[in-house]
């Protein structure tokens, strides 16, 4: 049986990763990565990252941990991760090559070693370019980091004991959970050094993503669990909402991507009530499709490959080459990366070699 709800919540996620992105990437507060913003203002439109950081990539997590559940019902382990490294491993190296090194092209044009850079031969900024253009690619590399780990608890587990045990997790005990979120990010590195590896480390925060990936497998896989989520939905979200709301309030204006605001209670529970929160609604309302729905299922995964490379080139583009006001830029740059992005998936998939190395794909749809 086919649960529409999680096709559903998992596209509507990544749509809301590409409107993050766009205002991630002129964003003031300090957030590593974008081009900046336009001035030393509040910029009032960043609250969207505030809102969107907390949850929407940890709900992701937990959704890829649910589909694992349920792909591992009916094929081995050995061919799911096979399929596991075509989707995810192929297109976050090999395709990096092919697609990625224009995204790292237009990230070299914003660094500050934009210049000394240029005096390197091209064979060596060809790698600079392919390395810097990983981008949103994070994601999929960790999700076939814990794919393997999950093989190996999975070994453990053998009997199911502990997949019994979770099944039997009532509404108090789910939400106290949220307190696994809090130690994850305990893992993180509070003041990293910037000529070591520990930035990286802060970024892919691969323990930390191992927890909702878990939860995912091992918890919400059980249709009960998400009964309970389901019925319980709208509490759920105006707690949210009070949380997020004392959270973002007084912390607007920070860097919210820091270990020290991560690690903050508030924005833990915050973050954990709307993961509970989205499921529940979406399990309520949502479980669901039809035509428009069917496509995204289908296509939301290679949109969210590929449309960094609308948010860095049009992006740049607007910025640095033209005088255009930051509302139009804003508009614009949204506008693209909604339609743009389908449209560059749509050619790639249509394309053998690139279908399979940027996309992850044996077959066109």
């Amino acid at each position: 049986m086919r649960r529409h709800w999680i096709d559903n919540l998992r596209w509507v996620t990544v749509l809301l990763v590409l409107l993050y992105h766009v205002i991630y990437f002129y964003n003031n507060k300090g957030v590593i990565g974008g081009i900046g913003g336009f001035g030393d203002g509040p910029q009032y439109q960043d609250v969207i990252m505030y809102i969107l950081y907390p949850w929407f990539m940890p709900l992701l997590f937990i959704l890829a941990g649910i589909s694992s559940k349920y792909a591992l019902e009916k094929r081995s382990g050995r061919e799911w991760f096979k399929s596991r490294t075509r989707k995810l491993l192929v297109p976050s190296t090999i395709g990096l090559c092919f697609f990625g090194v224009f995204i790292g092209w237009f990230n070299s044009m914003t660094s500050p070693a934009a210049e000394a850079l240029d005096q390197l031969p091209l064979a060596v900024k060809y790698f600079i370019w392919t390395i810097s253009g990983i981008g949103p690619l994070w994601f999929i590399q960790d999700l076939w980091l814990l794919s393997l780990i999950l093989l190996i608890i999975r070994k453990i587990d053998r009997n199911g004991r502990f997949m019994d045990l979770c099944s039997r997790a009532g509404i108090v005990p789910v939400i106290l959970m949220g307190v696994l979120l809090w130690l994850g990010h305990r893992t993180l590195i509070m003041e990293p050094d910037p000529a070591s590896a520990e930035g990286l480390w802060n970024l892919y925060k691969p323990a930390f993503y191992l927890i909702p990936f878990l939860m995912g497998y091992f918890v919400f896989s059980h249709e009960n669990i998400t009964e309970k989520l389901s019925r319980a939905w709208i509490p759920l979200m105006v707690c949210a909402v009070i949380s997020g709301t004392a959270l973002i309030i007084p912390g607007f204006g920070q860097d919210n991507t820091l270990p020290q605001y991560l690690c903050s209670p508030l924005n833990n529970i915050y973050g954990w009530l709307m993961c509970l929160a989205m499921m529940g609604w979406f399990k309520n309302r949502f479980d669901r499709t039809g035509k428009f729905a069917d496509y995204m299922t289908r296509s939301s995964y290679g949109i969210y490959i590929v449309h960094y490379l609308v948010v860095a080139s049009l992006g740049c583009t607007l910025k640095m080459h033209t005088q255009m006001s930051p509302v139009c830029a804003y508009i614009i740059l949204t506008v693209a990366v909604f339609t743009l992005s389908p449209v560059i998936y749509e050619i790639l998939r249509r394309i053998p070699f690139l279908r399979w190395c940027i996309l992850g794909e044996k077959k066109s749809r």
